[in-house]
């Protein structure tokens, strides 16, 4: 960031030698005041944005400050901003919770030689050092972070509506500047940056490719794809029609797909079906796009014979659900591009696309549920933007709103029969998958086929056996069948870590052991023997939450232990709850709400697990308030306004909601919620009351 406050010596460092760590952690020692605190610099404990806000918590709980106080901080993650000397290589993410505006003050502008850049009240601000820039704008090539700050702007895409970005063209100095960073001898590691810069506009010269993919084989031999810039390189050679272009599609492997999606040909288009067919989820969007390209431009016709393709080679269901994404996201573009259409008006043309094809007869069935998959989130945002905005609706979808709900009419005339036996994408991340959780919320016949299945499935990995018997034991479906599919993968996948305290759902050999427990199965012994060795240490932390299965009261008394010890939770006082409550034969809420106020237990702690336990036929596990998720914004509704509970639960139920992005921030909710989901969501909040 280029200021006149105070350059940087061109080698990067302060001119009196302290490191750029030294000199932040001295300036963040002098901030907070009235209303706003700092967090200590972090520890590897402080891992994500929400570890911080848990740190925040226990420090106001020691300070004895209110829990609507300020704060700032910056997790491990973010640290990794610093190198190993303690210089700053990358800006500095500080997060932060309270107020946006009391945040900003308490921050500042920075200390001398930085600068503090507000990200605004839905972002993080971002902390780096102050760069100088001469006459024609450009920066000391010698100093790294004028360097990496001037390549940042450069590369901010200046059109999103399409892949790949589009980014603005190049002066006549910028031009000079990144080309004479090619000059030979080349050094890989430090011009990879150069080479995506000028790329991205199709800038390289045929000699500076043909240069550096010598240097690039012969550093790289056996590892291309190791090297930053190899797609810029690639896609250079391709659109320079290079004789060694295709050598290193045949070296780099599948990992080329996307560079020969953006540089289509016939040759390409045979590499991306032969990916595609074989069920490469990632080719499939360079696929679509390069047979449009060269084959066939009508989108519609292109995904047939995509599907065609897929279904005749066996492909794996990923690939089809690749290929409706790609499929709405294709028409999508192309309407934005014709259009200049914004983000939110591509939103609604997305989410009528995927509704339309749905029952579009050109397109195969496997494709067409995958797509109604897709259009089930946007069905109620087709509607009420096609009786809201009227002609307005016409612009922005070119569809008339009539025509807009009688396809609404006719997917909701075949959804149920198109999804029925079907489920989510179980390879999908964890937070993406857990979007899905609330449709389980009750099980239907088919739900629990599906389930049952994909337990079944030896091809089913460890993180949808996790999310399947979770949601099986929780609705009182699983069986002895589910722990005999299991027992032949447990010792050799089940015992492998798996972190899924960002989830709804357990390890699932935790809750393999709690199913066995509960059934009395022979394999029961086996598996409390397992959690009961030494090693691997990861699992020492788990083993209190397989005290759920066949509970007792010795049981719950080393559980009680474990959650008064001050650990850190991963879900033992969740387990403590559930564990109480079946014994004692009463809903997990109001043994949540007798801990209230308990010592010994921490306060946020309690109250995510009062949240958690609403409904008991399925808890949720995740390791904090879930705020983006609808399924969180529920629970905390029916804590409020359950008349069996203490006003202090009631009370931590409404904050919740208020809190709840829902409310604060709807923008980040996914999918968007609609404009009579948020009117009623503020209805309930105004019944409440205003906030105290």
């Amino acid at each position: 960031m280029t200021s006149p406050r105070a350059a940087a010596a061109p080698d990067g460092n302060p001119a009196e030698g302290r490191s750029d760590l030294h000199r932040v952690r001295a300036w963040w020692r002098t901030l907070g005041g009235d209303g706003f605190v700092v967090l200590p610099p972090p520890t590897r404990s402080r891992f994500t944005q929400s570890d911080g806000h848990e740190d925040a918590a226990e420090l106001f709980a020691v300070r004895g400050l209110a829990t609507g106080t300020s704060f700032a901080y910056w997790h491990w993650q973010a640290h990794q901003a610093f190198d190993r000397s303690g210089a700053l290589k990358g800006e500095l993410m500080l997060y932060w919770g309270g107020t946006h505006a009391a945040v900003a003050a308490g921050l500042g502008p920075g200390p001398d030689g930085f600068q503090v850049v507000d990200g605004g009240p839905q972002g993080a601000f971002r902390l780096d050092r102050v760069t100088s820039r001469d006459g024609t704008g450009m920066p000391d090539p010698r100093d790294p972070a004028g360097t990496r700050q001037f390549l940042a702007a450069l590369d901010e895409p200046v059109d999103r509506t399409r892949l790949p970005y589009r980014y603005r063209p190049l002066t006549a100095p910028e031009a000079a500047w990144l080309h004479d960073r090619l000059r030979e001898p080349v050094d890989l590691a430090e011009v990879s940056r150069f080479v995506t810069s000028l790329e991205r506009r199709d800038a390289l010269t045929y000699d500076e490719t043909d240069g550096l993919l010598r240097v690039w084989r012969e550093e790289y031999a056996g590892r291309l794809a190791a090297w930053d810039a190899w797609r810029g390189l690639l896609h250079a050679l391709l659109r320079h029609d290079h004789a060694d272009a295709w050598d290193v599609v045949t070296a780099v492997g599948p990992q080329a797909a996307g560079v020969l999606g953006e540089v289509p040909s016939e040759r390409g288009l045979t590499v991306l079906r032969g990916l595609g067919q074989g069920g490469d989820r990632a080719a499939i969007v360079p696929w679509l796009t390069a047979y449009r390209a060269v084959r066939e431009p009508d989108a519609v016709q292109a995904a047939a014979f995509l599907a065609a393709e897929l279904t005749a080679h066996g492909a794996p269901e990923t690939a089809m659900r690749a290929l409706a994404t790609a499929l709405t996201g294709a028409v999508t573009a192309d309407r934005r591009q014709a259009t200049g259409a914004d983000y939110q008006t591509g939103r609604r043309f997305s989410a009528l696309a995927a509704v339309r094809f749905s029952t579009d007869e050109r397109l195969p069935r496997e494709l067409r549920v995958c797509l109604a998959e897709t259009a089930r989130d946007g069905l109620a945002h087709v509607r009420e933007d096609a009786a809201r905005l009227g002609p307005a609706y016409t612009d922005a979808t070119g569809t008339d709103p009539a025509e807009a709900l009688a396809a609404a009419d006719r997917y909701e005339a075949v959804r149920d029969e198109l999804l029925a036996g079907t489920g989510p994408d179980l390879t999908l991340a964890e937070g993406v998958l857990g979007r899905e959780w609330h449709r389980y919320r009750t099980l239907t016949a088919a739900d629990v086929r599906w389930l049952r299945a994909q337990v079944a499935d030896p091809a089913t990995g460890v993180q949808g056996l996790a999310f399947c018997l979770e949601l099986l034991l929780a609705h009182g479906e699983a069986t002895e069948a589910e722990v005999e599919a299991l027992l032949p993968r447990w010792k050799k996948e089940l015992t492998k870590k798996y972190r899924t305290t960002y989830t709804e759902w357990r390890h699932p050999l935790v809750t393999l052991t709690c199913l066995a427990l509960d059934l009395d199965h022979p394999a029961a012994a086996a598996l409390t023997a397992w959690w009961a060795r030494p090693r691997p240490v990861w699992k020492d932390a788990l083993r209190p939450l397989t005290h759920l299965g066949a509970p007792d009261e010795t049981k719950a008394a080393e559980l009680w232990d474990v959650v008064t010890s001050g650990a850190h939770d991963d879900g033992q006082l969740m387990t403590w709850v559930l564990l109480r409550a079946r014994l004692d034969g009463e809903p997990p809420l109001l043994v949540a709400d007798r801990l209230l106020g308990t010592p010994g237990i921490r306060t946020h702690v309690l109250e995510q697990v009062l949240i958690g336990v609403a409904d008991p036929a399925q808890p949720l596990w995740h390791y904090a308030v879930d705020l983006h998720s609808r399924d969180w914004w529920r629970r905390a509704q029916e804590v409020a306004d359950h008349p069996g509970l203490s006003a202090r639960a009631r009370a931590i139920g409404l904050r919740t909601a208020r809190e709840h992005h829902l409310i604060r921030y709807p923008d980040q909710l996914r999918p968007a919620p609609t404009e009579a989901e948020l009117t009623a969501a503020r209805a309930w909040l105004d019944g409440h009351g205003p906030a105290v």
